[in-house]
């Protein structure tokens, strides 16, 4: 019940996030409510395909697009009447990363992958409604710039995976790996930390 809780929040989160990097593309709020759902159940959708867990989670359970259109529109309500300050996106991005990561491996992770079918199932539930979102609002996605962000999610999922190796308590790795991955997001953000650019001659 834990997990699923902690994947409403991830959704809302996410959802929040998509219509904040949406609000200056000039969308009514039928194409922010896309925006927002594409962002929140995206990275989730991929990883349940992949993994051939049917029927789709959010098809079983409308609590999820319930939650997205109430989180949709509360952002919306919320930056109609009071500018959001960009820090606010970046936050609820870290949130929405670090909720879908660790849900995503969790899951691998109970259905006995390998670690490093746990690492990539994890990392793209986190980051591949990102890239839906920032694709569809005509932003370069945020992985493919020189952001902490998809090396954020497999630090932490790691640690998941290290901890658990060591015997530490399920919820200790967990939320030890939730919150390596917020600390490093917001790290890079506050201290405008970025991974190197390989140039080639």
């Amino acid at each position: 019940m834990l997990l699923y809780y902690l994947d409403l929040i991830g959704v809302a989160v996410f959802a929040a996030s998509g219509v904040l990097a949406a609000r200056d593309r000039q969308l009514d709020i039928f194409g922010m409510i896309i925006v927002a759902t594409l962002t929140a159940i995206g990275g989730g959708t991929i990883r349940d395909l992949l993994l051939n867990r049917h029927p789709i989670f959010w098809i079983v359970d409308t609590w999820y697009l319930t939650t997205i259109i109430g989180a949709a529109l509360v952002t919306i309500l919320y930056v109609w009447w009071r500018p959001a300050p960009g820090f606010m996106f970046l936050v609820a991005d870290a949130l929405g990363l670090a909720l879908f990561a660790m849900s995503g491996a969790t899951l691998a992770f109970a259905a006995n992958y390998a670690p490093i079918i746990v690492v990539i199932m994890g990392t793209m539930t986190g980051v591949a409604g990102g890239v839906l979102r920032d694709v569809i609002t005509a932003h370069v996605p945020l992985i493919l710039q020189r952001e902490i962000y998809a090396t954020a999610a497999i630090s932490g999922i790691v640690l998941y995976l290290v901890l658990d190796y060591f015997a530490v308590t399920h919820d200790i790795a967990f939320w030890s790996g939730f919150g390596l991955i917020v600390a490093l997001r917001v790290l890079a953000m506050r201290g405008n930390i970025h991974l190197p650019v390989v140039r080639v001659a």
